[in-house]
């Protein structure tokens, strides 16, 4: 089978911001060394870029997770600019059909049953057909951003005076252009493309699927700090809208963060929450099939099995009451002033059943790690 041509000025921007990055940079800071501010300012450009793209080209975009005032679409398209991956409307629209065909070796772009060269770089250095969606008719909603139209509109030159003025500015002021543009243009670039480009091929090779194993998206904690919370991939592959990917406190997600930031300054609204009946859900129908397969083989399999049942639906009984309670809570306080909810008492009851569905959680847990 004979292999696309390839596409010779995305491999010129790969293949030279690599051998700058990996070759010349090294060799300038033996011969002339960088200072903290050249370093700082890459550090910078390397979270700008990432950020710009998890929160704008991602997030609300392409997945439309939150609502945002046109300044922070305008701050998040400059510095997806910056980043050089392309237009919104066509990043996001090679997403969605990714989201819509996952794994799809003729559909997805990015699948990674090619292999993690082809979905970390490979697709985008050849001209594979692109055909479905050519006129970006699955992103007839972006069209309407003018934001988003004017960057398509004038990518190119955009792309060129960013990557370019902005490294050169900082140089005229640090008084050193080439060691500037060295760090803040070419490695800046090289780095925050490739740690970008994990979330496609890393992200559906290693880590652990607690949500879902119908596709090959992984949650891996390390990959969520070298792409600003995009590592908790089986959880964005079963509920994409969810404004976050890291759900828990704990979770390093600053694209959560920011998103959130947002909200607080008035930049942001309506922000997605996967209600938590789907994700405990998700969550626990996926460990009694990894429990179910592990006892399999052991004597009374049916009998334990059975148990494991029971415990699964006595679980998914009391996340459903605690999720509707909850519901009829929220949906109280908006109405409380209308229609003279008692609030204390249905604030009550969703923490009872909370309290009752916690526990039940903890005891489904124990058994599930008793039982294998």
């Amino acid at each position: 089978m004979q292999k696309p041509k390839l596409i010779w000025l995305n491999v010129a921007v790969f293949v030279f911001s690599a051998l700058i990055t990996l070759i010349v940079v090294p060799a300038y800071a033996l011969w002339r060394g960088f200072d903290f501010w050249q370093i700082g300012l890459m550090f910078i450009g390397i979270v700008v870029c990432e950020i710009s793209i998890t929160a704008g080209y991602h997030r609300l975009w392409s997945h439309r997770s939150y609502e945002a005032h046109w300044l922070a679409r305008t701050l998040l398209m400059l510095g997806g600019t910056f980043a050089a991956q392309n237009s919104i409307l066509h990043w996001a629209s090679d997403h969605r059909r990714h989201h819509r065909h996952v794994d799809d070796v003729d559909k997805d772009p990015y699948s990674a049953k090619l292999g993690f060269w082809h979905s970390h770089i490979g697709w985008m250095i050849r001209n594979y057909n692109t055909a479905e969606d050519a006129d970006y008719n699955n992103c007839r909603d972006l069209k309407k951003d003018p934001i988003v139209m004017w960057q398509h509109n004038h990518y190119l030159p955009l792309v060129l005076i960013i990557n370019f003025g902005i490294p050169i500015l900082f140089g005229v002021l640090h008084g050193d252009i080439l060691g500037m543009m060295l760090l803040l243009g070419f490695a800046r670039l090289f780095i925050s493309h490739h740690f970008t480009f994990f979330i496609n091929s890393l992200a559906h090779i290693w880590g652990k699927q607690p949500y879902s194993d119908q596709n090959t998206s992984k949650d891996n904690a390390l990959l969520a700090v070298l792409t600003m919370g995009e590592g908790y991939h089986n959880y964005h592959h079963c509920f994409q809208r969810d404004y976050r990917n890291g759900i828990r406190w704990w979770h390093f997600d600053p694209t959560k963060w920011l998103i959130r930031s947002f909200a607080w300054l008035g930049l942001a609204k309506n922000l997605y929450r996967t209600p938590v009946e789907k994700i405990e859900s998700s969550r626990a129908e996926m460990l009694l099939r990894q429990t179910a397969q592990k006892i399999s083989h052991l004597p009374h399999a049916d009998e334990l099995l059975a148990r494991l049942h029971n415990e699964y639906d006595s679980l998914m009984v009391k996340v459903n009451a605690f999720s509707a309670a909850r519901v009829q809570w929220l949906e109280a306080k908006r109405m409380a002033v209308k229609d003279g909810y008692d609030l204390k008492a249905l604030y009550h009851k969703v923490e009872m059943l909370k309290l009752s569905f916690l526990e039940q959680k903890r005891a489904w847990l124990m058994l599930n790690q008793r039982l294998v």
